[in-house]
């Protein structure tokens, strides 16, 4: 014991002494390191909201970040700003870890923030980027791909890498179709504006969420935002697999934006206590909502294995709808979840069918979450109204 209290104080006396080491290399202190790299950050985010191209050189090494400062040219920025976690100094070198704040002018109501790490060289008595990348984990900011353009819409803004400026107008006339008609659906509680960002390839589009590609093949978009989020959240982002929205005709895309907009509207009333079934089912439901489309046009699917005797027990859980999974059993859960909407707004009438999902969120937590509302709202229980969405698989789609 007695030697292993004299190999401690010994190990701590040496890492006390490379501390001091490290802290007082050149000079200059951990505080000061810390200060000036958040003065030389401050002076970058002010030059990118100026639209300072001299001003940002100067806070960088070899034109360090100047070509992804030539891409946001276009974007509309409202805030830019750096918030510095930890400062990590090895001589003249240091590794800033940081979190970019971010507003979109006339969309986001609070900042979008972005974990990012910095690498900085100490010359001449002061700090410059050498580099400003995104911190591990997590996923890219769409001018880190390239030059962004942007089409502006009635209800939209479109932000796109790689695409034409005519491309980036067809997205935006569907996000203008959208949001109109989410806001007849769901009502107008919430912002009622789209941000849409295009990336180039499937690739980056895994990018920009900072995951696999191979999850996301054959998803046309996806929504990222702040579930249960307040009126001061920032608005959300959808972003869209240009390969596999591609690939869908003029009606299927127009589905795709306007389910990705339910998600966007719903976003405040959407919590821990909603159910996959419910949140996917919803913006299907008003994705399709007016088309005049079939239950066996729009749940093929679950209609061949309904034709097959294979009625589903029960409505699908959340795992059922993971992307690595089969396609066929992804798209039944899709397609059981909107027969589910479908059915309440059939049976109980379209109001119904919002004071549900809102009352479910109302909750937070999953836990009797959905039984309550059914009591509450539809006046029924989990197993009657099972048996009943059973039944309406069966006569429309048997």
């Amino acid at each position: 014991m007695a030697g292993r209290r004299r190999t401690s104080r010994a190990g701590f006396s040496l890492v006390l002494l490379f501390a001091v080491l490290v802290g007082c290399g050149g000079g200059q202190g951990s505080d000061s390191v810390s200060a000036d790299v958040r003065r030389v950050l401050d002076r970058r985010a002010l030059a990118v909201l100026d639209r300072d191209e001299p001003a940002f050189r100067a806070t960088g090494q070899q034109g360090a970040g100047v070509e992804e400062f030539g891409n946001l040219d276009r974007v509309p920025l409202a805030a830019w700003s750096y918030r510095l976690t930890g400062v990590h100094r090895s001589g003249d070198r240091a590794t800033a870890d940081t979190e970019l704040r971010y507003r979109i002018d006339g969309y986001d109501h609070a900042p979008v923030t972005a974990a990012r790490t910095l690498t900085l060289t100490r010359h001449d008595g002061g700090w410059y980027v050498v580099s400003d990348e995104p911190a591990k984990k997590t996923g890219e900011q769409l001018w880190d791909q390239g030059d962004v353009l942007v089409a502006r819409g009635k209800h939209s803004l479109v932000l796109g890498v790689g695409q034409s400026q005519e491309a980036l107008r067809g997205y935006a006339d569907l996000a203008d179709h959208a949001v109109p008609a989410v806001s007849d659906a769901w009502g107008t509680d919430w912002a009622r504006r789209d941000v849409v960002l295009v990336p180039d390839s499937l690739d980056d589009m895994a990018g920009l969420l900072g995951a696999s590609a191979s999850g996301y093949r054959g998803i046309a978009a996806v929504t990222t935002g702040e579930a249960g989020g307040s009126a001061k959240a920032p608005a959300d982002r959808i972003i869209v697999n240009p390969d596999a929205y591609g690939v869908l005709g003029d009606f299927g895309r127009q589905v795709v934006l306007t389910h990705e907009t339910t998600h966007v509207a719903t976003r405040a009333r959407t919590t821990a206590a909603t159910p996959l079934w419910l949140s996917e089912g919803y913006a299907d439901w008003v994705g399709y909502r007016g088309s005049g489309r079939t239950a066996a046009q729009a749940a093929p699917e679950l209609q061949r294995a309904v034709l097959d005797g294979q009625v589903p027990a029960g409505l699908p859980d959340d795992a059922a709808f993971g992307f690595s999974g089969s396609a066929t059993e992804l798209a039944k859960a899709y397609e059981g979840g909107w027969m589910a909407c479908r059915l309440i707004a059939d049976h109980w009438g379209e109001v119904r069918l919002n004071d549900f999902y809102r009352a479910v969120g109302s909750h937070r937590k999953r836990p009797g979450a959905v039984e309550d509302a059914l009591r509450d709202v539809l006046g029924t229980t989990p197993e009657k109204f099972t048996a009943r969405w059973r039944d309406y698989l069966r006569a429309q789609l048997g």
